[in-house]
């Protein structure tokens, strides 16, 4: 029937933009130096197939030494997971998410949240997890691409 939304709606322009700004990012950090793979939402996350707990993260990326997860969809945690918030979704991301990506595996996992111009990045390898937070004039800092050089406000840039 004509007129009838039947999908979800889709992101906003200005989730859409940065989530295009930061994997442009991440891809030419990590194709330089031959890092491993990086993805862009749709693609199916399969973190607990008895479960039927199917994820679609804004980003991933996954190290070479993990790409055997990779069989048409990703079949486990990948490395490094980044989310940017948008307001409908914003708490269920950091908690709900949050919580399987820390069950199941996913090394670290970043937020990226416009509205207040910063980036929040989860380490969830470490034991306990720690969380830092980045605003415009910091440097992010990951334990997944521990030489990253990755301005907050390049993230946020026009």
């Amino acid at each position: 029937m004509w007129g009838v939304l039947r999908e979800p709606p889709a992101p906003f322009c200005s989730h859409q933009r940065l989530v295009t700004d930061i994997a442009f990012l991440l891809q030419r950090h990590t194709r330089d130096r031959s890092l491993g793979q990086v993805f862009v939402s749709p693609i199916d996350v399969v973190l607990d197939e008895r479960e039927a707990l199917i994820l679609q993260p804004d980003i991933i990326f996954i190290s070479n030494d993990r790409l055997s997860i990779l069989r048409n969809q990703v079949w486990g945690a990948p490395d490094l997971v980044v989310e940017v918030l948008s307001p409908g979704t914003a708490a269920y991301d950091q908690r709900r998410k949050l919580g399987w990506f820390r069950k199941y595996g996913v090394r670290e996992c970043w937020f990226v949240d416009s509205r207040r111009t910063r980036v929040i990045v989860h380490g969830l390898a470490q034991r306990p997890s720690r969380k830092s937070i980045y605003r415009k004039a910091d440097m992010v800092r990951s334990g997944v691409l521990p030489d990253l050089a990755l301005r907050v406000a390049d993230v946020f840039a026009e």
